[in-house]
C-alpha cells in the first residue's frame, strides 16, 4: 500500500531561520519546504553547517527577493580559538600549525582596526567559491593546491565582546562576501599566532534579525494553519528598500512590465532601486529615473 503523496502549494513568505548547528542551509531548504508543502524555496546566504543562526528561506514568489536579501548587510557573532590554525580555518578542519602565543586584550583591541572597512581577504580554501568552474571546496577535499586570489570585502564594524586565554568572543558587521573563518585566522596571524574559528552564530542577515527567527521544532511543533503565521510577507524582503505605493491604473501597467509616471508631490525623481506595492502586496522591484518607476522583476502576489 502506496501513501499519497503530499500536494504542494502556491504559498508565498519568509521563514527566518535558526538554522541549528551540523544542519547544511540546503537541509534546512528542504526541511521547511517539506513542512510548509512549498511548490518552490531558496534561501539568502549560505551558512556553513557547524554555524548557527539566521537563515532566511524564500517560498514561492519571495524567491524573486533573494538577492535584495542576500546582498544586505550580515552581522555574526564568532570565537576564535587561539593557538591552532586549521585546514577549514574553523574547528572541523585538521591541525596544520600551533603557537602558544596568546594575545592580550589590548593587543586584540588595537589590531581590529586594520580589520575595518574595504579590507583585501584571502577567503578559506574550504570555500563555494569556484575555481575554473569546480569549488574549491572539491579540490581541497581531494588534496590539490587551491590558490584563491585576495578579493576586496566590506567590514563596518568589529568589537570584542569577551575575551580568555584560549578563547575571544567578536562581533562583526560586513558585507556580502567576508569570510568570518578568514577574518579569523587573520586577526591571528596579525597577533603573532595562529586561530580559527570555534563558534560561529550568524545575528542578522539584511532586514531579518534573532528577533524575527523560528527554529526547526517551533514549526515541527506547530499544526499547519498555525505555521502558515509563522510565515513573514514577501514584502518583509525589502524593508531596507524605500516603497512606492501604486494605484490601480499603475499596479496593472507594471504587472504587464511597463514603466509609469508617478504622480504626486512626494513622488521621487530618482531611486537607484526601490518596490511598489499596490493594496499592501509587492508588484515589482525596479528603479526610477525622471520620474517614471521602471520594473525589473514583477512579482506574482
Amino acid at each position: 500500500m502506496t501513501t499519497a503523496r503530499r500536494a504542494k502549494r502556491a504559498i508565498s513568505g519568509w521563514v527566518v531561520l535558526n538554522k541549528p548547528f551540523d544542519m547544511t542551509s540546503t537541509q534546512a531548504v528542504g526541511k521547511v519546504r517539506w513542512l510548509f508543502a512549498a511548490q518552490k524555496a531558496g534561501h539568502a546566504g549560505t551558512l556553513d553547517p557547524l554555524a548557527t543562526g539566521i537563515l532566511p528561506i524564500a517560498l514561492g514568489e519571495a524567491t524573486k527577493a533573494v538577492p535584495q536579501v542576500q546582498d544586505g548587510t550580515k552581522i555574526y557573532r564568532f570565537a576564535i580559538r587561539w593557538g591552532t590554525a586549521t585546514t577549514t580555518d574553523d574547528a572541523e578542519g585538521s591541525v596544520i600549525a600551533q603557537s602558544d602565543v596568546r594575545p592580550s586584550a589590548e593587543a586584540l583591541e588595537a589590531v581590529l582596526p586594520r580589520f575595518t572597512g574595504t579590507i583585501l581577504q584571502k577567503p578559506p580554501a574550504f570555500s563555494a567559491i569556484k575555481i575554473d568552474g569546480e569549488r574549491a571546496y572539491d579540490l581541497a577535499r581531494a588534496g590539490e593546491a587551491v590558490d584563491i586570489k585576495p578579493r576586496e570585502v566590506d567590514v563596518d564594524a568589529i568589537q570584542v565582546l569577551e575575551h580568555g586565554a584560549e578563547q575571544s568572543l567578536l562581533e562583526v558587521t560586513c558585507g556580502k562576501g567576508t569570510y568570518v573563518r578568514a577574518l579569523a585566522r587573520d586577526i591571528a596571524e596579525a597577533l603573532g599566532t595562529h586561530g580559527h574559528v570555534g563558534l560561529l552564530h550568524r545575528a542578522a542577515v539584511g532586514p531579518f534579525t534573532d528577533a524575527d527567527a523560528v527554529s526547526i521544532d517551533d514549526l515541527e511543533a506547530a499544526a499547519e494553519d498555525v505555521r502558515d503565521t509563522l510565515l513573514k510577507p514577501v514584502s518583509a524582503g525589502f524593508a531596507d528598500l524605500p516603497e512606492i505605493r501604486l494605484d490601480p491604473v499603475q499596479a496593472t501597467a507594471v504587472r504587464h512590465g511597463n514603466p509609469v509616471l508617478l504622480t504626486g508631490a512626494a513622488a521621487p525623481a530618482s531611486l537607484e532601486e526601490c518596490w511598489v506595492s499596490f493594496k499592501g502586496e509587492v508588484v515589482a522591484t525596479g528603479w526610477v529615473q525622471f520620474g517614471q518607476f521602471k520594473p525589473r522583476r514583477v512579482f506574482n502576489t
